[in-house]
């Protein structure tokens, strides 16, 4: 679904020049979980930028189905870290979901409203349809940014620290919401997070990357159950031994930097 080759980012000027990715390769299969994982400052969100094309690599290629990515691709949907500013404060919930759906020109107005209504019965905010952002609270903010992201109906669904800015109660409920919406839909989700706990409960596998420059220094298939929660899962003794992993992995890279 998801193909990275050889993808490289370097930032060049004032007699500078930055490589903050290096020879990045993997893939994500079609309906996977995948989430990435490395140290602070590793260039995860360049690499984000990069396969939402947002931002042009310097070399390697980023495919979407065998097709290349040079521009936001019509499949593929982001879920940014502050949600806050990704939502439009003068538009009410039902409006900032259907937002991404009127540049789908052959879309019926009926349609658009029965993926508005989908989408926010799937992250628990049917109540909600008339608020306005600033009305709710920073989880169901983050809740509306998800349904807008949903009701487009990427293909590939990218998440950048989606949950950094929230309480822990309420990133442990939008963890949940987000494998529910995975299995729901069958929608493929690469997922990033600098959380390593957050990166075992949540994929089927988390890909580790070294320091800047970066590249991926490991990747684990996350063998726990399908179905998980944070009470049984997390005190699984295979959680413990692949949060152990990761870590090493993470302090193994801090090092080499050093």
């Amino acid at each position: 679904m998801l193909e990275v080759r050889g993808l490289q980012k370097v930032y060049e000027g004032a007699g500078r020049r930055v490589e903050a990715v290096r020879d990045l390769t993997f893939t994500l299969e079609p309906g996977e979980l995948a989430c990435l994982v490395g140290p602070s400052g590793c260039g995860k969100t360049t690499l984000l930028k990069c396969l939402a094309g947002l931002l042009a690599p310097s070399a390697g290629d980023v495919l979407l189905g065998g097709h290349k990515v040079t521009a936001p691709p019509p499949g593929m949907a982001l879920v940014f870290q502050e949600y806050g500013r990704s939502l439009y404060p003068w538009l009410r919930v039902r409006d900032n979901v259907e937002l991404p759906l009127r540049q789908k020109k052959e879309m019926s107005r009926q349609r658009r409203r029965e993926l508005v209504e989908r989408s926010l019965a799937e992250v628990g905010l049917t109540h909600a349809h008339d608020a306005y952002p600033w009305q709710l609270s920073g989880g169901m903010q983050q809740r509306v940014a998800i349904a807008r992201a949903i009701a487009y109906e990427p293909e590939v669904l990218l998440m950048d620290e989606p949950f950094a800015a929230v309480d822990a109660q309420t990133r442990a409920d939008l963890e949940d919401l987000v494998r529910r919406v995975w299995q729901d839909l069958g929608v493929t989700v690469l997922f990033v997070t600098h959380d390593i706990d957050e990166a075992v409960y949540l994929g089927q596998r988390v890909l580790v990357l070294s320091n800047s420059p970066t590249v991926v220094q490991e990747q684990l298939t996350i063998d726990l159950p399908d179905e998980r929660d944070q009470l049984t899962t997390r005190a699984d003794p295979r959680f413990t031994a692949f949060r152990t992993r990761i870590y090493e992995q993470i302090q193994a890279a801090k090092v080499a930097k050093a």
